[in-house]
C-alpha cells in the first residue's frame, strides 16, 4: 500500500477528466425501459403487403356448403364440360357421340315405360263371366277385368280407382271413378304403409296383393278386415255403422317404385 500511494511517478501524470467534467450541455433523457420502441418504417424498396400482415380470416364451411341449386348446376356444368373437352381432344364427332348418349338414356327409359303400358294394355282382358273366390281369411271377390301389368310389392306405389258402399243400405262413402259431371280423382297408396287413405282399409290391401296393374274387382270385405266393431266417422257427415260389411269396386291404374 504504501509503494502505491507513495510513488511520485503514478501521480506524475495527470489524469483525464473529460467523462467526469461538468458540462454545460445537458445529455439526451434515455428512454424509459417500459417504453415500447417505435417500429421502424421499412424501406420504400420492399413495401410491406397489406394482406401479409393481416391474420387468415376464419373460413365459415356453414356459407360454402353447395346449395341444392348449385349442385344441379355443377352436374350440369360438369356434363357440358364432359362434351366440351371430348369435342376439342377428338373433334365433334366425340361431342356428338356424348350427347347422342344421353339423349338415349332418356329415350330408352321412355321406350321401356311406353313398352310396360303396351304390354299391360296388350295382356289385360275383360271377363266374361263373373265368379265368387272365397280367401280363407273371409273376403270374397269377383274379377271385372284381369290386369296384364306387375304386381304389386312391399314398398311400391300403387295408384288405384275406388268405388265403397255399405253392404244393406248402400250407402257410398267413398267414390274415385268420377261420372256424373265429377271428376275422376285416383288415390295413391304404398303397400304397407299405415295409415290409409279416407275410406281405405285393411281388407283393400290384402285384395291388392293378388291383383295386377289394369284388374278390376268387386270385393266384399268382412267387418274384421274393414272398420271394426267401432265403425269409423269419415267426417262431411260419412259414418261407417259398427260391424258393417264393406262393398268396394277397385281398379289397379299403375304399380311402380315408391319415390324416396
Amino acid at each position: 500500500m504504501a509503494t502505491l500511494f507513495g510513488s511520485t511517478h503514478s501521480l506524475s501524470h495527470p489524469i483525464t477528466r473529460t467523462n467526469f467534467s461538468s458540462s454545460s450541455q445537458t445529455p439526451p433523457p434515455s428512454q424509459p425501459p417500459n417504453q415500447n420502441p417505435q417500429p421502424q418504417t421499412p424501406p420504400p424498396s420492399q413495401p410491406l403487403s397489406a394482406t401479409a400482415a393481416e391474420p387468415p380470416s376464419p373460413v365459415n364451411v356453414q356459407q360454402q356448403k353447395p346449395s341444392k341449386s348449385a349442385r344441379l348446376s355443377t352436374s350440369a356444368d360438369s356434363t357440358d364440360w364432359i362434351a366440351s373437352s371430348l369435342t376439342r381432344r377428338f373433334g365433334l364427332g366425340a361431342g356428338l357421340a356424348w350427347a347422342g348418349f344421353l339423349a338415349f338414356g332418356v329415350v330408352s327409359e321412355q321406350i321401356k315405360t311406353r313398352l310396360e303400358v303396351s304390354q299391360q294394355e296388350t295382356n289385360t282382358r275383360v271377363v266374361e263371366k263373373e265368379e265368387e273366390v272365397v280367401l280363407p281369411n273371409g273376403i270374397r271377390y269377383y274379377e271385372l277385368k284381369i290386369g296384364g301389368g306387375a304386381t304389386p310389392r312391399p314398398g311400391d306405389l300403387v295408384v288405384i280407382d275406388v268405388k265403397g258402399s255399405i253392404q244393406g243400405s248402400g250407402q257410398v262413402f267413398v267414390d274415385t271413378f268420377g261420372g256424373d259431371g265429377r271428376k275422376k280423382r285416383p288415390l295413391a297408396l304404398v303397400m304397407g304403409s299405415r295409415p290409409y287413405s279416407k275410406g281405405i282399409c285393411e281388407g283393400i290391401e290384402t285384395v291388392l296383393k293378388s291383383m295386377k296393374a289394369g284388374g278390376k274387382r268387386r270385393v266384399i270385405i268382412t267387418p274384421n278386415l274393414g272398420f271394426g266393431e267401432e265403425g269409423a266417422d269419415l267426417g262431411t257427415g260419412l259414418q261407417i255403422p259398427p260391424s258393417a260389411t264393406l262393398e268396394y269396386v277397385i281398379e289397379v291404374e299403375k304399380v311402380s317404385i315408391a319415390p324416396a
